[in-house]
């Protein structure tokens, strides 16, 4: 599998206020403002024949409820971005909201953590295609809250659990990784693929430049999310093109 697979591009779109932000390993004081209209980069990732949209709802992850839907609403209408969402999806009317409003999948993080029956009734009602676990950890153990809390759950139990469950796709973020452009967590991943070949694991965190895209395309890595990389300059989208086509 090494080396022969093209690894999924997802460029990430954080939000708050309804601006396209990014934050360093989670902290909200970080904030730091890319552009004020989001559909504006989407549009752009388009243009160099991304497909894939992984949009964040910071806001949202703060209050636990949907919040910035209008932005994904005009994203989903406006490029043909297969999108998937999340931050702050605690509900069944939270879910509604987000697939209305265009979303092809959604990310379950705390949910997964602090409502077990809740996150397994939308596996079970909108299918494990739609629904993707998202697994946020410090140290081993999951993160919550927009990672303004560590839980007690070990990584690979927590996984487990919902693979029982019918899970397929999840997101794994290292947050003492996410947004510091040094390199993601290539061992962490290349551990859980081991204990779990049959998982679509997404890479989230660290990515500072395309050689970190090629280290996890070569470790069997299915997909890969990034942001900062993007805004800070160190990856161009130009160069991305050559990896999508």
């Amino acid at each position: 599998m090494s080396g022969i697979h093209k690894i999924e591009l997802i460029p990430a779109i954080d939000l708050i206020d309804g601006k396209c932000v990014r934050l360093s390993k989670g902290d909200y004081d970080t904030k730091k403002v890319y552009n004020e209209h989001p559909l504006e980069v989407a549009l752009e990732f388009e243009a160099h024949g991304i497909s894939r949209l992984h949009l964040v709802d910071l806001d949202g992850a703060k209050a636990g409820r949907i919040i910035n839907y209008k932005t994904l609403e005009s994203i989903a209408k406006k490029t043909n971005l297969i999108i998937d969402f999340g931050g702050g999806l605690k509900s069944g009317d939270d879910l509604r909201i987000a697939f209305e409003c265009g979303a092809q999948m959604v990310t379950g993080g705390s949910i997964a953590v602090k409502n077990r029956e809740e996150f397994s009734g939308w596996i079970e009602k909108y299918g494990a295609e739609r629904i993707i676990l998202g697994s946020d950890v410090k140290d081993r153990n999951i993160a919550v809250s927009g990672w303004l809390e560590t839980s007690d759950l070990e990584l690979f139990d927590f996984l487990q659990g919902y693979i029982q469950l019918g899970i397929t796709k999840t997101i794994c973020t290292d947050i003492s990784k996410d947004g510091m452009l040094q390199g993601p967590s290539l061992s962490l991943y290349k551990e859980i693929l081991e204990r779990f070949p049959d998982l679509y694991l997404i890479a989230s965190g660290g990515v500072s430049s395309l050689a970190d895209i090629d280290a996890l395309q070569q470790a069997g890595v299915p997909a890969v999310i990034f942001g900062k990389a993007i805004y800070e300059g160190r990856i161009t989208l130009k160069k991305l093109e050559k990896m999508v086509f």
